[in-house]
């Protein structure tokens, strides 16, 4: 039987907040351009007397041009618009009507809601009257459309500016991409996606303290699943995710079945090993995961893989395509380990057990095909000499790194630079703090090349790319949610508080600072929020502030070795206020 959706997640009404422009200035006779500050999906509402009706054209866009204008040319998928409007006579209001996108509006497409209206992603816009008549506007306004989103709910400063300016442009994306009421992979489709969203859920959880649009989310894709092989191993994570965060077990146990199916076993061979591409896709595993939206299933690695770049090499890093691959059977382990994890939480004993032996069977299997003694890195697949960084981040990201060699693989990890997309970077950066690495996870995070978010800002955009620059991928958008990682990145990793046990009945805390010597942040629970100071004066004794609303373990050893309780320990925290000592 066909599973169902029991829509059991309960998501808020979007709501329209009327922005003014941070600037305005006349350009010349009837025209006028208006900075709003960032850009946000909406449209624009404006007021002008006239002595009658009066033609004009509204410009909206996301960049500017070399001249400070609107871009009315700009490349890939960055938004433009030219809408002529007709202001009547008098002081009437008028709302810009922004003409749908047949491919964002197109079936596979997520709708604007009923009762609301067609939005563009824009920041700047101009008013230029057909004529020679001479206006002054009286309101210009932004109607910018979002998920409620408390902008109080988490904060992040530290002693690094281009940091702070990251967090907060990864902070933001999370609020101007959730116009949709679902997590859509950017204005040019605005189709929901497996690892975007995943991403995206756990960037939305470092910035609010929200839940249900994830939970939309992950029910909307359950349903509506898309290609890539890697995408269907998502849907366990963002399960088990929202279990960690919310404490419910209502999505686990609603869709047990239909999770299984995603994790892909019928691909495996004797040593547990999967593949999609050595005979084993039935149309029955088809029907099961793909429901009534039938897909072949291509194995993705990471995106562009060459063909919308300058050069054509893509973001793969040159990834071996050989059928049996590391990433994918690194996920696939990944999905075996977590439904271990959710058969225990359902009462599910055989079932557990039955995923723990599998799980150890795979990890054992990974390990002796693709891990490379000799050289200490993992290979792209089974018969590959090649070493991709992705081949060895993934793996590293997973905690499957064959123990005593997980200095090997950071070796190979940092050799390798940011040769993935933004989508990559998010298991990149996690492999860092795994392996313990904080400082190499700033660098990234930090970095002034065109590989990195302060690329997105130098470029002029206010909300995180689909790509690292235009040259990496010729369509891109200025809007895509995948791009964000550092907004999960900071608060869960740099931060370090993330639960301890589900619904965050009790967290874990354990800073991994690197070099910087002063924080403070709040990171959201559904509990109440974790505020942390930490100050670090060069060598002299620091101390770490700690505002906790639940019980807490606090981890030091990424901190202070010295001050750290052990290696395998941690210190307990009631629920409040506590001042910790740093020894130097």
């Amino acid at each position: 039987m066909t599973p169902q959706s029991l829509r059991l997640a309960r998501p808020r009404p979007l709501v329209v907040e009327e922005i003014p422009p941070a600037t305005a200035r006349r350009l010349s006779r009837g025209h006028w351009f208006y900075d709003f500050g960032r850009a946000a999906f909406g449209t624009l509402r404006l007021r002008a007397d006239v002595p009658r009706d009066t033609a004009l054209v509204v410009h909206l866009g996301e960049k500017l041009d070399a001249a400070g204008r609107v871009d009315r040319t700009p490349p890939g998928s960055i938004r433009y618009r030219a809408i002529p409007l007709t202001l009547a006579v008098g002081g009437q209001a008028v709302r810009v009507t922004i003409p749908p996108d047949n491919r964002n509006t197109g079936p596979a497409a997520i709708r604007m809601p009923t009762g609301l209206f067609e939005v563009l992603p824009f920041r700047y816009a101009e008013l230029a009257v057909e004529g020679d008549l001479d206006i002054t506007p009286a309101e210009v306004v932004q109607m910018a459309v979002f998920h409620p989103f408390d902008d109080a709910a988490a904060s992040f400063r530290c002693d690094d500016e281009r940091l702070n300016r990251v967090w907060e442009l990864c902070r933001y994306s999370i609020k101007a991409t959730s116009f949709c009421g679902v997590y859509v992979d950017g204005d040019r489709e605005r189709i929901p996606y497996e690892a975007d969203a995943y991403i995206n859920q756990l960037c939305h959880y470092g910035v609010d303290a929200e839940y249900e649009m994830a939970r939309h989310s992950l029910e909307y894709l359950l349903f509506h699943p898309t290609w890539p092989t890697e995408w269907s191993l998502h849907c366990v994570p963002m399960a088990w995710a929202d279990y960690l965060y919310t404490g419910r077990k209502d999505m686990l146990a609603a869709y047990y079945d239909l999770l299984q199916r995603k994790a892909l076993l019928p691909l495996a061979r004797e040593d547990g090993l999967i593949s999609s591409e050595t005979g084993l896709v039935s149309p029955e595993l088809l029907e099961g995961i793909f429901l009534h939206h039938p897909h072949p299933l291509r194995d993705l690695v990471d995106w562009p893989p060459g063909s919308f770049t300058q050069g054509g090499q893509g973001e793969r890093d040159n990834y071996d395509m050989v059928p049996v691959k590391t990433i994918v059977n690194a996920f696939h382990a990944w999905n075996l380990e977590l439904l271990a994890e959710i058969a225990t939480v359902l009462g599910r004993g055989r079932d557990a057990a039955a995923y723990r032996d599998r799980h150890r069977l795979v990890v054992e299997s990974l390990r002796r095909v693709f891990f490379h003694e000799e050289r200490g890195v993992f290979v792209d697949g089974e018969g590959s000499e090649h070493a991709s960084l992705h081949a060895g981040m993934i793996p590293a990201a997973l905690g499957l790194v064959p123990p005593g060699r997980e200095g090997d693989v950071l070796t190979h990890i940092r050799s390798r630079g940011m040769a993935c997309s933004v989508y990559g970077a998010q298991y990149l950066l996690e492999a860092c703090y795994r392996l313990g690495d904080a400082d190499y996870a700033l660098d990234l995070m930090t970095a002034e090349h065109d590989r990195g978010w302060l690329n997105m800002l130098r470029v002029g955009s206010s909300v995180t790319l689909e790509a690292w620059d235009h040259r990496y991928k010729n369509n891109l958008d200025w809007n895509h949610a995948w791009g964000a990682a550092p907004a999960n990145i900071i608060p869960f990793h740099l931060v370090g508080v993330r639960p301890a046990t589900p619904g965050f009945e009790t967290a874990r805390i354990a800073p991994r600072p690197g070099r910087l010597r002063r924080i403070e942040a709040t990171v959201p629970t559904p509990r109440g929020p974790v505020c942390l100071e930490f100050d670090a004066p060069g060598n002299r004794p620091g101390r770490l502030l700690v505002t906790t609303p639940v019980p807490a373990r606090l981890d030091l050893g990424g901190v202070s070795p010295a001050a750290a309780p052990g290696p395998a320990t941690t210190t307990p925290l009631p629920p409040g206020r506590h001042e910790v000592p740093l020894g130097t």
